[in-house]
C-alpha cells in the first residue's frame, strides 16, 4: 500500500511544544495518530501527550523515548528541534558557535534516532527538518546552510542504512513563529519578506504540517526532501 493512514498509529514529535512541530503534533492527532510530544516543558495536552526532555542529553533522550514507546512500537518519528539562536557574520564565528548550532539541530536529531532505534516499527518512517538556506547562499548564512545541508545529506544516508524504514526530511521556508520575536514584532517584517515571494506570503505552522503528513503517509517515499517554502529557493 502506497499511502497509508495515521489512524490509530504511534506519532512522536520531538520539538513539538510549539511552532511547526506543535502544528505537526496537532495534525497528526487530528488524523487519528496517538501523539507524543517531546520538548524542554512538553506538557499532556489534550489528545497530546506530553514528555519532558533535554534533546542535547543523549541519556534524557533515550528515557523519553522509551517512555514514548511505551512498551510498544513508534510508527512515526518526526524531530522538528533547531537552534534560536541568530549566528554572528562569519568574521566572528566561534567554534562555541559551531558546536551549539550542530549540536541542537543535527547532533541531537541523530541521537533521537539512534535512540529511537530499539523502538521504530519494521516500516515505521523518520521525518527531519532542514531549511531552504542548505540550498540558498546568502552573504550571512553560512553556519545554517551548512548545518541545514548536512540535515538533508545525513536523512539521504539513513534512508539507505535504515530501510525499510524511511527517512525523508522537510525544508521550510520563512514561516510565521516565534522564532522571528513577537507578533507586533514581526508582522511588518515577515509582510515584506512574503511580498518578495510567488507565493505573496511566508507560510503558516499549518502550512508545513501538510508536509510532515505527508512524509508519514506515503509509503513509497523515502530519502526526499520535501521544500515547503512559497517559492523562496527559486
Amino acid at each position: 500500500m502506497t499511502f497509508q493512514t495515521l489512524q490509530g498509529q504511534s506519532v512522536v514529535v520531538l520539538g513539538g511544544t510549539a511552532g511547526i512541530g506543535h502544528a505537526v503534533a496537532s495534525a497528526a492527532a487530528a488524523a487519528g495518530a496517538q501523539v507524543t510530544v517531546l520538548g524542554r516543558s512538553a506538557k499532556t495536552h489534550g489528545d497530546l501527550h506530553g514528555i519532558a526532555v533535554d534533546a542535547n542529553d543523549t541519556a534524557s533522550l533515550g528515557r523519553a523515548l522509551a517512555q514514548a514507546a511505551d512498551g510498544g512500537k513508534i510508527d512515526h518519528l518526526v524531530i522538528t528541534i533547531g537552534s534560536r539562536t541568530s549566528p554572528p557574520p562569519f568574521a566572528s564565528l566561534q567554534r562555541e558557535d559551531l558546536e551549539q548550532g550542530f549540536g541542537t539541530k543535527l547532533f541531537a536529531a541523530l541521537m533521537a534516532v539512534q535512540g529511537a532505534l530499539p523502538y521504530l516499527a519494521e516500516r515505521a518512517s523518520v521525518t527531519l527538518t532542514s531549511g531552504l538556506l542548505s540550498r540558498k547562499p546568502t552573504a550571512t548564512g553560512l553556519l545554517r546552510a551548512s548545518i541545514n545541508a548536512a540535515v538533508e545529506a545525513a536523512a539521504k544516508n539513513l534512508a539507505k542504512e535504515l530501510a525499510p524504514r524511511r527517512v525523508n526530511v522537510v525544508s521550510p521556508g520563512v514561516v510565521d513563529t516565534e522564532v522571528w520575536g513577537a507578533p507586533a514584532d514581526r508582522e511588518g517584517m515577515l509582510a515584506r519578506i512574503g511580498a518578495g515571494l510567488p507565493v505573496g506570503r511566508v507560510g503558516t505552522p499549518r502550512d508545513l504540517a501538510q508536509g510532515y503528513l505527508l512524509a508519514m503517509t506515503n509509503g513509497f517515499m523515502t530519502g526526499a526532501i520535501i521544500d515547503i517554502d512559497g517559492g523562496g529557493l527559486l
